[in-house]
This record gives C-alpha cells, sequence and structure tokens, in this order.
C-alpha cells in the first residue's frame, strides 16, 4: 500500500513539473502573457460649418487657407476673412477691409492666412499682403501694392514663425522676409532676405508650416513634401536672392501633397491620389524624419462622405479643420483614439 501510494505521489510530481516545463511556472512566464497595447486611430464627423451659418446666412463659402489662434477660427472665403469660435462654432464676424486711419482697402481674393505674435497676415492673390491686428482688427501695413510686376506676382501662400514671413508667389517663388521689416511704417515694397524654389508651381494654392527647424511645404507640382532648413535659409539668404534655394524632396509614386499643417504631436495633411482626395495624420516626429506612415489615411468618414480637395488644414485639441473647397464647407472631424491588446 505504502508503494503504492509512494508510486502515485511520484507520479503526481512527475506530471507538476511537467507541467512546469511548458508553461515555464515563474514570475517571467506571466510577464510573457502579458499583452502588448496598440493605439488605433479614426475620425468621426463632429460638425460642419456652411455658407448659411456666416452673416445671415445669404452668402457663399469658398473655403481656401484657415487657421487657428487663441481659439478663433480664420476662414479665407473669397474676398472677406471669416472669423469663428474654434470651440463652439459660432460665427463671430465678416472681415471685409483693411483699414488703417483714413485708408481703406477692400479684401479681394484672399489666398492664405497665417496668425503669429499678435498679427493676422493675410495673402491675396490680387498680389498684395495685408497685416493687421489680431485683437483689433486693423490694419498695421501691407506688403506690395496690388500690381503683379512689383512686389508679388500674385500670393498664393503665406506661412509665419519664427520671425519669419515665407511668401509663395506664381510660379515657383517662396520670398522670405524678416517680421521686423514689417512696422507701423514700413514701405510697401520691401525687399525680400532669401528665395526658396519649390521646384513645379504655377497658380494653385500652395500650403505650408515649420516644424522642427524646418519649412515644410506641400508640394502638389513636384509629387513631394518640399523641407528647407531654416538656419541653411538664414547663411545662405544673400547668395538665394541670386540662385533660389532648393529643398530636400522625395517624391512619391502618385500621391500629390496639397495640405500640411503640424500640431504639437501630428501633421495633418490632405493628399491627392488620382481623383481620390485622402486626410492622412503622420505623427509629427516621423514626418519630419520623412517616414511617412499615416495613422490615419481616409477618403471618407465611416464609409460616408468623401472629402473633396482639402486645400488646408488646422488642428485645435482633438478636433481637426478641413477646408474642403469641392463641397464649399469647413469639415470638422473629430480624432478618436482606440487601445487594442494584442495577446502574445
Amino acid at each position: 500500500m505504502e508503494l503504492t501510494n509512494q508510486i502515485n505521489m511520484n507520479k503526481i510530481a512527475f506530471f507538476i513539473a511537467l507541467l512546469c516545463l511548458f508553461t515555464n511556472c515563474s514570475k517571467d512566464s506571466y510577464e510573457a502573457f502579458e499583452p502588448t497595447n496598440y493605439n488605433y486611430y479614426y475620425p468621426t464627423d463632429e460638425a460642419t460649418i456652411t455658407a448659411s451659418q456666416i452673416g445671415d446666412g445669404t452668402g457663399k463659402l469658398d473655403p481656401k487657407g484657415i487657421a487657428i489662434a487663441n481659439d478663433k477660427l480664420y476662414i479665407c472665403n473669397g474676398d472677406v476673412l471669416e472669423v469663428f469660435n474654434a470651440k463652439t462654432f459660432a460665427f463671430i464676424k465678416t472681415i471685409k477691409n483693411y483699414t488703417k486711419g483714413a485708408t481703406t482697402i477692400p479684401l479681394t481674393k484672399l489666398s492664405s492666412v497665417s496668425v503669429d505674435n499678435g498679427r493676422i497676415y493675410l495673402g491675396s492673390v490680387d498680389s498684395r499682403l495685408f497685416v493687421i491686428d489680431e485683437k483689433t482688427n486693423l490694419g498695421i501695413n501691407t506688403v506690395g501694392n496690388g500690381q503683379w510686376w512689383q512686389t508679388f506676382v500674385h500670393v498664393f501662400g503665406v506661412v509665419v514663425k519664427d520671425g519669419l514671413v515665407f511668401v509663395k508667389e506664381k510660379n515657383t517663388t517662396i520670398k522670405v522676409f524678416e517680421t521686423s521689416q514689417i512696422t507701423d511704417n514700413s514701405n510697401w515694397n520691401l525687399t525680400p532676405i532669401a528665395e526658396l524654389n519649390t521646384l513645379e508651381g504655377y497658380d494653385e494654392i500652395y500650403s505650408m508650416d515649420v516644424a522642427s527647424g524646418n519649412l515644410v511645404v506641400a508640394g502638389r507640382n513636384a509629387k513631394s513634401y518640399l523641407y528647407y532648413n531654416i538656419a541653411n535659409i538664414r547663411s545662405n539668404a544673400t547668395n538665394s536672392l541670386v540662385t533660389p534655394i532648393n529643398p530636400t524632396a522625395t517624391p512619391f509614386a502618385d500621391a500629390k501633397p496639397i495640405a500640411v499643417a503640424f500640431s504639437t504631436d501630428w501633421a495633418v495633411t490632405s493628399e491627392k491620389v488620382g481623383n481620390v482626395n485622402y486626410l492622412r495624420l503622420y505623427p509629427k516626429e516621423e514626418f519630419v524624419n520623412k517616414t511617412y506612415t499615416p495613422r490615419i489615411n481616409a477618403a471618407d468618414v465611416m464609409g460616408a462622405n468623401p472629402f473633396g480637395s482639402i486645400v488646408s488644414t488646422a488642428q485645435l485639441n482633438d478636433r481637426l479643420f478641413l477646408a474642403d473647397n469641392t463641397n464649399q464647407k469647413i469639415r470638422i472631424i473629430k480624432l478618436n483614439q482606440t487601445t487594442i491588446a494584442e495577446q502574445k
């Protein structure tokens, strides 16, 4: 009897040892079964801004450049600048004129807007850059006088950051100014400190932004994002007035970048492939290092409401603002995140 019990106990011990061998009974074995978490992002429709929400609702909305600053959304809309509350989406006002003292200049053919250090910079296809006070909306000064053979051959894009003003002209030129050149009494016919070459281009609206010491341009015609190192622009400024600085660029096979804007974490872009328009979000640091793996790659929202041509983008918190020119609206998209645990 004792021998039988002993044999049974040995069998039990053997099977326990065997079980531990296959399951690796230890603290490390439990850690090996810890899941790996992956973050996934997806867009949902939040709201839209259309012409019916502007003023008495009888006008039009032809959105071009947009910008967000101090919880206000600025929209270039033909010959006027619309201002909305960026959190509640409530209409605030329409700015129709540049006004400084006794001087009033109607705003016309607005292509682009940038807000920096208390100033609003407005690009006009009619060869002007309007600079107005962010708080009072009164004029500070203008660059260009509306004649294409003078300061600007039209203006198709503007971005202002780090003390520099970047202005995209017709064809392949970006002119660079210092913000300190534009004062209450500066001359309208300023001389740029540097010039950049976009390789290709004509009379399209161009989107630009600055991140990690680089100007990044959505080079739709060059089928590439164009990178210009700002330190290099400054050090080669004089020579660039003779031979404009070329960008670093890696062309895509099919995609045409249309818009780019940087937030704290993301490069919010739009790209066109064939006749399809995409919203694409890239992690900012990856994008700056030219790694193009989008975390959102959407031609529509959850299979509905396909995007038109998104000519400008902006972000406030978890809301993405898209200037959908084809559909004549500002689409406000919520950026959602979910975490999925994958068992090893």
